[in-house]
């Protein structure tokens, strides 16, 4: 089991006045919100009548709870400079690729989720199986944003851990089952903020203390990452370097399949998109999010390198995630500690909220609607999203403690990343480009890619295969899980029978039937609202952040 955060936080009333204002508007939102809610559209996809810049930010929001806060700073720590491959190559390209290709057929399509898409695409058994392991997984990575805002709750009144993560999972229960998806996205926007506000001072004064970029760099070169802890390709070539990692696996197992994997067919981030008014902002919503994405590591794993070079121990008895907690403690006055410590519950409810409302919907619509009480009246599916709310969250307080015998819970999230998201990439991928690709196809290839991900980590972990460390197990896992996926699944097409051409319309590449004009919006022809400009500004900014450092 992992250590527990060995900090304390010394906060006065002042701190605590600044977290509970934040708590009070919280809870106002979700009260708004639920004036709004008339229909199970309302509550599962906020009516679908959001702005892009709203939808943009909560996009990016979502993703900014545990993996990005404590995750992302204990990779830092433990990889250096390596860590910045999650962002410039494991993520910008898939979100601009989600916006330009991939949203116009989710949006247009009508779909409440990324399941049903599959069920449209392939059969009821994809849609139900793609709908149990999404489930799963949302309900095991809430348990990680749990278990992270327990921490933070742990550290801050230095209540036990059980404590903490049922009180943390009460306050993010109120405000999703009161107002459903628009009390999460209009949350996510100012946690957003609040987040940007906890954790730029920390950075400021974490570099003012080690003497600036050139301090913190000869620092790092005298720690135990040495010179290999600055860069990000070197010694890629060899697997010489603090993750282990070859350049392959980084490029095809995180660059290409987890990534892709994780951004264009994750519902719980894919669903604020689908939340926005026309095709054009659900296009730009992934792509605005880019752009913030690219410097969030500047709030995450800059301090994790500050970090590093402040305190010793690491994986020694010292706890990886504590990096943001201990230079909270050491640096911060008070009232800008509360302002942090707000900062990091935003971030944590951020991520467990995006969980949640995915899981809420996906179970509602593609397994009781879909499967098990079809035709029931409206208000009935809306009741079930608001039950299903509550049972989600509950399993989240167990999965937390699953979360609890990880030092570093980036590692367990990219495992459950290369499990379920891998093979779906590879099945979805597959299916919107080859429409020669089977139903029955679509099921036993994404079954066998997720069965593949499973033998290969319990493979690991018994030793049969040396991967190195279990992150660089992860990026191996997602590649042959996406391998195995496609071989089965082009195996199945030759012996099963494909779809009729006209159950495939808007649903496949080439029988797209996608008009992306016709729901415009007065302003959507301005040059600041092109998909393809923003996408490809994007993708550029990208490259030149690894000029700074590679």
């Amino acid at each position: 089991m992992g250590s527990r955060l060995a900090v304390r936080l010394d906060v006065n009333l002042l701190d605590y006045v600044l977290i509970a204002i934040y708590f009070v508007t919280v809870l106002a939102i979700g009260f708004a919100a639920r004036k709004r809610i008339s229909s199970s559209l309302d509550f599962f996809l906020a009516g679908r009548g959001l702005p892009a810049w709203i939808t943009g930010l909560a996009f990016v929001s979502a993703n900014l709870g545990a993996i990005e806060i404590l995750g992302m700073a204990a990779q830092g720590v433990q990889y250096g400079a390596m860590t910045l491959h999650y962002y410039w190559i494991g993520a910008v390209p898939a979100m601009v690729f989600l916006g330009l290709v991939m949203m116009p057929f989710y949006y247009r399509s009508k779909v409440r989720s990324v399941p049903e898409f599959l069920r449209r695409r392939f059969n009821p058994a994809t849609q139900l199986l793609n709908a149990i392991t999404f489930a799963v997984a949302q309900v095991l990575i809430a348990g990680v944003n749990l278990y992270a805002l327990a921490l933070v709750v742990e550290a801050l009144l230095g209540w036990p851990l059980v404590v903490s993560v049922v009180v943390s999972a009460v306050i993010v229960l109120a405000y999703i089952t009161l107002g459903g998806l628009s009390s999460a996205i209009y949350n996510e926007v100012l946690q957003f903020f609040v987040i940007l506000a906890g954790l730029i001072p920390l950075t400021v004064l974490g570099l003012i203390e080690v003497g600036g970029f050139s301090g913190l760099a000869e620092r790092v070169r005298q720690s135990t990452l040495g010179e290999a802890g600055l860069h990000t390709w070197a010694d890629t070539f060899n697997g010489d370097n603090p993750m282990q990692a070859h350049w392959i696996g980084i490029v095809f197992g995180l660059g290409f399949v987890l990534s892709f994997g994780y951004w264009t067919t994750n519902f719980a981030e894919v669903q604020r998109a689908l939340s926005a008014r026309n095709t054009n902002a659900a296009r730009l919503t992934p792509i605005i999010a880019a752009y913030p994405k690219i410097f969030i590591p500047l709030i995450t794993v800059l301090p994790g390198l500050i970090a590093l070079v402040l305190y010793s121990g690491w994986g020694q008895g010292q706890d990886y995630n504590n990096a943001i907690p201990l230079l909270m403690r050491d640096l911060l006055p008070n009232g800008v500690l509360g302002v942090a410590v707000t900062g990091l519950l935003a971030s944590f409810m951020a991520g467990m909220a995006a969980n949640i409302s995915g899981f809420n919907t996906v179970f509602t619509n593609d397994i009781w609607q879909a499967h098990l009480r079809p035709g029931r009246e409206d208000r009935h599916y809306l009741l079930v999203g608001r039950v299903a709310t509550v049972a989600g969250v509950g399993l989240g307080v167990g999965t937390a403690f699953i979360a609890a015998g990880y030092s570093n819970i980036m590692n367990y999230l990219q495992t459950l990343f290369s499990f379920f998201n891998a093979p779906l990439f590879a099945t979805f991928i597959l299916g919107l480009f080859w429409r020669r690709m089977t139903p029955w196809a679509g099921f036993w290839g994404l079954l066998a890619g997720t069965v593949a991900a499973f033998a290969s980590y319990i493979s690991y972990k018994a030793g049969l295969v040396d991967f190195g460390t279990e992150l660089n197990a992860s990026f191996w896992g997602a590649g042959i899980a996406f391998g195995v996926d496609i071989a089965v699944s082009v195996v199945i097409t030759l012996v099963t029978t494909e779809k009729p051409e006209e159950e495939l319309r808007g649903l496949v590449y080439g029988l797209a039937d996608v008009n992306l004009e016709d729901d415009a919006l007065a302003g959507d022809a301005r040059w600041y609202r092109s998909p393809l400009l923003l996408g490809v500004g994007a993708l550029v900014l990208a490259v030149l952040a690894y000029g700074v450092i590679v």
